[in-house]
């Protein structure tokens, strides 16, 4: 099993590799003092969100930004620990942005008498930026549930700030969008029965109407991918569904795991390690 897990997170970072190479790293050095650990941070708005810089920032190296959002009725603490993003960190050096919905629930379906989330985390990357060296030709988003949906949209509306999206339990299709192709790699339990595989999840929202292949396929057409989906199903709870011939060398890529409920699992794959490794192969070109 763990050479299973270890060849499909190899496929993940192999996928990437043509978009890595083509954009080369320009991180110029900085001069931002900041003490590792975690602090809490608001914004002139008066919203928060939790921050974590890793032990040995030396206020000069310029570090990619990974957002990581909570599910609905969850915290910034309670997606840290969910998450384990902070941790993985600390060894492999970046930041983490933990954020905070307001009435713990995201605007998404965007309603108009609500906050407006889309510009709360354009805000965060920026005030982060300002606060400690960000790479921010590498500034990534995932989620759980809610999260998963709320990165979802973060793909379509800010694209011009991400460089990839890895929505976990909670992908969505991206609807219309401008702009640049984005990598997408997400994961869904196929029995999880809160926001379900199949879609036309009874007393839901209109949102999960569709199944989770046609938000993956939603996003195979917004990045020019060619139609038909392959999927890789070996003996084990673990298959990948994905689409080839994407545009600008982006990646259209979904890990199913049979036998799995509403949860981010570590068990049956590392959810966290291999999205990183994932973010980590993709970059925005500047």
């Amino acid at each position: 099993m763990r050479l299973l897990h270890c060849a499909i997170a190899a496929a993940v970072v192999l996928g990437a590799a043509t978009a890595h190479a083509q954009t080369p790293a320009s991180a110029t050095s900085c001069s931002l003092p900041f003490a590792s650990g975690v602090s809490s941070q608001q914004l002139a708005t008066g919203r928060a969100y939790r921050l974590f810089v890793p032990p040995g920032y030396d206020g000069h190296q310029r570090l990619p930004l990974v957002l990581d959002l909570h599910g609905s009725g969850d915290s910034p603490a309670g997606q840290a620990r969910n998450s384990g993003f902070e941790t993985l960190a600390s060894s492999e050096r970046f930041i983490v942005a933990t954020l905070q919905a307001v009435d713990a629930r995201w605007n998404v379906p965007v309603q108009a008498d609500r906050a407006d989330d889309v510009a709360y985390v354009r805000d965060v990357i920026g005030h982060v930026a300002s606060r400690v060296c960000t790479d921010e030709s590498r500034v990534y988003a995932t989620g759980f549930s809610g999260g998963g949906r709320m990165s979802s949209l973060l793909g379509c509306r800010l694209a011009t700030h991400l460089a990839a999206i890895a929505p976990v339990s909670g992908l969505r299709s991206p609807g219309t969008c401008e702009g640049r192709p984005i990598p997408v790699l997400t994961f869904h339990g196929l029995a999880d029965p809160q926001n379900t595989y199949d879609g036309h999840a009874a007393g839901r929202g209109a949102e999960w109407l569709e199944s989770v292949p046609e938000a993956l396929a939603g996003w195979a057409r917004l990045n020019s991918c060619r139609a038909e989906a392959v999927l890789d199903d070996p003996p084990g709870p673990l298959s990948t569904l994905r689409y080839e011939g994407c545009r600008d060398g982006t990646e259209v890529r979904m890990i199913r795991i049979d036998g799995l409920g509403h949860t981010w699992t570590r068990r049956e794959i590392d959810t966290t390690g291999t999205i990183w490794q994932f973010f980590k192969s993709h970059r925005l070109s500047r």
